[in-house]
């Protein structure tokens, strides 16, 4: 039976250009490209706000304000109600650790495209939300390294020579050197659990004091470990032995949660001491509690803790052999100022240079990549539009991409992204992007899968997609010539040369004389016009099934499309809408 009009009704349909109202405080027309829910893609420079919720230095806020096309809204103390109203008016929100994104501060957040921590840890963030949501999530990795290392290495040596206690005692009034005997550095072994920038900088210092340095770090190749002077460990139960102090510098995920728990330090050498300044919860803090009392670690040193500012639970802060500080790590003036000058420059280049930096929910592009990388990018996010209309509503259980040629030297996951985003936009009433596609693939039950070659065949840059449902498979192809020009150059297995934008009439025929000319005069009757055809045979003779693409420049009727259908040389008419030609992608501002 012939399938007329299937996708007419489809929430992916493009309605072109066309007026639209402007955010609250803006002024002018702006010109938009709509694709069902996605975001509103502005064509003109409107100005992007910034919400700042937490203590930013005066230097951040400077290189913020004098950015163009930023705007600052610095807003402090609010409560969660008054944060989520106020990002509903912000198109990126700097924060620090005071500012929590909960699932539901992060629901329905239209206009939010990024989110930057001004920090390295990102635990008060939602990752799971934040991405679902499309939204980018970046940290500020560099700016509070030597600071946070610095401190580790004086809550070490605090911890190692009693420097707290004895302070105190000295105030009290008592000169006590007997109580307060402490233990030398130099000789001893230590851990370092997590090997990132941090991680790296304790090493080194570490290594200054002549200590012998293990770590343990799961991606960290062992050549770049010995560079560092590093015993590469690839199993903390087999580090944590040997070590006469153990210091974490991990993020806080559901993987380290508890890293450091009762049985690993029963493990542990009898006396050791433990240092984390990077999350409250990688060691486990009763278990932790529980070992020092027992006399099986001799002390710890804790920047960070589950509950701040204060646990109910006061034990571990009460305790002689424990050092406590109030997440002083990157409490530095040279640190404050470095990571809220980079979170400005991060936060600026993504929404004026579309540019992405230390991004973790998605894999980072550099402004100068941007104009190279689009072409590949909207050329996958076409063929998951076309194969996502041409499936219609049957059950997409996996895909699979394939880039040859020059395709093959782009970053895989963002093309395969790109694909996914079109493939599931036509079908989900959610924003889908290249940031939360995936996660929306796989709660569905999709999976995406990728190849790639570097090998040229007829084209010298070839994406193909096959798409798998309930009735079988879908394959599609498209290239490119130069940058501005996309083509759909394999559908099912024909051969073919379509242009790969706009209205496109797919329909399947036998390849008989005089169907081309009946086409052609259904619609000019409809005042159909076509912009440009293309033919695939199944054989290069006539007579076999053929498919046909025409690219139209108006919507054919419901009457029209239905004389289409009713040739007797027709088997088959789908109407496929995709975006203009040179439109601009509905994420990232791209």
């Amino acid at each position: 039976m012939a399938n007329v009009g299937a996708e007419s009704g489809s929430t992916s349909e493009w309605t072109g250009q066309r007026p639209v109202a402007l955010p609250p405080g803006k002024t002018g027309l702006c010109y938009a490209l709509c694709v069902g829910p996605s975001r509103v893609l502005s064509l003109s420079r409107l100005m992007s706000r910034v919400l700042i919720t937490d203590s930013l230095s005066d230097a951040g806020l400077k290189l913020l304000r004098e950015q163009p096309g930023i705007e600052v809204d610095v807003r402090s103390g609010l409560t969660p109600e008054q944060v989520r109203e106020a990002l509903q008016e912000a198109d990126g929100i700097i924060i620090r650790s005071g500012t929590r994104l909960t699932p539901a501060l992060l629901d329905g957040q239209k206009r939010l495209k990024v989110i930057v921590r001004a920090g390295v840890g990102v635990d008060n963030i939602d990752l799971p939300a934040a991405t679902r949501a499309g939204i980018v999530v970046m940290n500020t990795p560099a700016g509070n390294t030597t600071s946070t290392a610095e401190h580790t290495i004086a809550m070490l040596m605090a911890l190692s020579r009693n420097i707290g206690p004895a302070s105190q005692s000295m105030r009290e009034g008592r000169w006590d050197r007997k109580s307060f005997t402490g233990t030398q550095l130099a000789g001893k072994t230590i851990g370092v659990v997590g090997l990132g920038r941090i991680g790296l900088s304790v090493a080194k210092r570490c290594r200054g004091l002549e200590m012998t340095v293990v770590g343990y770090d799961p991606f960290l190749s062992a050549e770049r470990a010995a560079e560092h002077g590093i015993e590469l460990y690839r199993n903390v139960d087999e580090l944590i032995p040997r070590c006469d102090y153990l210091t974490v510098h991990t993020p806080l995920t559901d993987e380290t949660r508890g890293l450091i728990n009762a049985e690993r330090l029963q493990n542990c050498k009898r006396g050791i001491r433990i240092i984390n300044c990077a999350r409250g919860g990688i060691v486990d803090e009763t278990a932790l509690a529980d070992a020092i009392e027992s006399g099986h670690v001799a002390g710890a040193a804790l920047d960070v803790f589950v509950e701040e500012p204060l646990a109910k639970d006061a034990r571990l802060r009460t305790l002689p052999q424990v050092l406590c500080t109030p997440h002083l790590g990157a409490s530095t003036d040279e640190a404050q100022e470095q990571v809220a000058l980079e979170a400005a420059e991060i936060i600026s280049a993504f929404l004026v240079r579309n540019e992405v930096r230390y991004a973790v929910n998605m894999a980072p592009i550099a402004a100068q990549e941007v104009p190279g990388l689009k072409p590949y990018l909207d050329l996958s996010y076409r063929l998951g539009l076309l194969l996502a209309q041409l499936n219609g509503a049957k059950a997409i259980s996996a895909a699979h991409l394939t880039l040859r040629g020059e395709a093959a030297s782009k970053p895989m996951k963002l093309i395969s992204a790109a694909f996914t985003s079109g493939l599931l936009a036509t079908a989900l009433e959610d924003n889908v992007n290249i940031i939360n596609a995936e996660m929306m693939a796989r709660e569905r039950g999709i999976r995406i899968t990728e190849s790639a070659s570097t090998e040229t065949g007829a084209f010298s840059t070839l994406v193909s997609a096959t798409v798998e449902s309930d009735s079988g498979e879908l394959r599609a192809a498209g290239t490119m010539f130069g940058n501005d020009f996309l083509r759909l150059v394999r559908l099912g297995e024909y051969q073919l040369d379509a242009y790969l934008d706009g209205l496109m009439l797919v329909y399947r025929h036998l390849d008989v004389p005089g169907l081309i000319g009946a086409i052609g005069t259904t619609f000019g009757k409809h005042q159909v016009n076509i912009s440009h055809m293309a033919l695939g045979r199944e054989r290069n003779e006539p007579g076999g099934d053929a498919v046909a693409v025409l690219n139209l420049d108006n919507e054919p009727s419901p009457q029209a499309l239905e004389e289409v259908a009713a040739h007797p040389h027709v088997t088959g008419v789908q109407l496929v809408r995709l975006p203009p030609p040179g439109a601009p992608l509905p994420w990232l501002g791209l």
